[in-house]
């Protein structure tokens, strides 16, 4: 049996008017499927690069990576969900955008009590890869002081809790004098406002020229060299996203010549690879939650039919923490 639910489908690559709300038969789920009735989306930097044509899918397609509902239907082979499960996802088939949808089961993950559907939206990609980051990539163990770009944005003020949670002293950039006091309030151990302040020099001066081991950067080509010039020797580059465009044209010469750096560009999706590895990694980020060591901030709210006005907004630079659409 098929319902008719409301979807945002793109049809070519372009601005947000690409995105149309359209209507889409879901069938019954198949073999490892499982159907999830959504109250939650959450928007992501990755869906504009789709939306664009940066990361390119065949057209037409869907958008959206993550999102929190309730278990319609169980397909045949999942044993891990029921009916009634209330369940959230972060590393799904394109196409979160959406009132219901068939999602393979082994993404998909039960919602602590205690969590909202809101905030399970708002932090599983999020949350999910400032696991991979902090705890996979370069795994920190406490007392490190580390780098982070967008410290304000929705991965950020994550980060800037789950570094305080673990005794690691964050240093944050952030655009404004207000983001850098929001990244402050999160945990961050200190901001600097790249408007006003050179990042290299404060790096020096915070770390007494010793620099940090680590960068964790989301900004892309704005901020790659900058980042170098912050790591001490034989420092590791993590560069998991391109917000202000790609990085391209890399002569690895540079790493020599800035002390033997290492560089790594990381997906979530290699990081959770499997049901286990997904359960882990949820568990460590739901459990941090729970103790209310990551409290999630929501600073955007729209509806399905605006997903255009809320790309526009995080695209824009507008908005802080996380931003979700929201179903009934």
């Amino acid at each position: 049996m098929e319902n008719q639910v409301k979807a945002i489908r793109i049809e070519k690559n372009g601005g947000p008017e690409v995105l149309k709300l359209v209507s889409v038969a879901v069938p019954a789920p198949e073999k490892n499927e499982v159907t999830i009735r959504q109250k939650a989306v959450g928007l992501n930097f990755i869906d504009i690069y789709y939306r664009t044509g940066l990361y390119t899918h065949p057209l037409p397609h869907g958008l959206g990576f993550e999102a929190a509902g309730i278990v319609e239907a169980v397909g045949d082979d999942v044993t891990h969900l029921k009916v009634g499960d209330r369940v959230a996802y972060g590393q799904s088939p394109l196409g979160a955008y959406a009132e219901a949808r068939n999602v393979p089961g082994n993404r998909v993950v039960k919602i602590p009590k205690g969590v909202s559907f809101e905030d399970a939206a708002a932090i599983m990609l999020k949350g999910l890869t400032v696991q991979y980051l902090f705890r996979q990539t370069y795994r920190l163990q406490g007392g490190e002081t580390i780098l982070f770009h967008a410290a304000a944005g929705g991965v950020g003020l994550i980060a800037c809790q789950w570094a305080k949670a673990l005794g690691v002293k964050l240093i944050g950039t952030a655009s404004s004098p207000e983001k850098a006091a929001l990244a402050k309030a999160h945990g961050a151990w200190e901001v600097i406002d790249y408007s006003k302040e050179n990042v290299v020099e404060r790096v020096n001066e915070l770390t007494n020229g010793k620099k940090v081991p680590v960068v964790y950067d989301g900004v892309g080509k704005d901020t790659w060299l900058t980042s170098l010039d912050c790591l001490e020797p034989r420092g590791l580059m993590v560069s998991f996203g391109n917000a202000s465009g790609p990085i391209d044209g890399v002569n690895l010469g540079i790493l020599a010549a800035k002390g033997s750096l290492f560089v790594t560009r990381p997906t979530l999706a290699t990081h959770v690879p499997t049901l286990d590895k997904m359960k882990a990694a949820s568990d460590e980020l739901f459990g941090l939650v729970a103790k209310k060591k990551i409290q999630i901030t929501i600073g955007q709210r729209f509806a399905l039919e605006d997903a255009g006005q809320a790309q526009d907004a995080l695209q824009g630079r507008k908005t802080t923490g996380a931003t979700i659409l929201t179903l009934d």
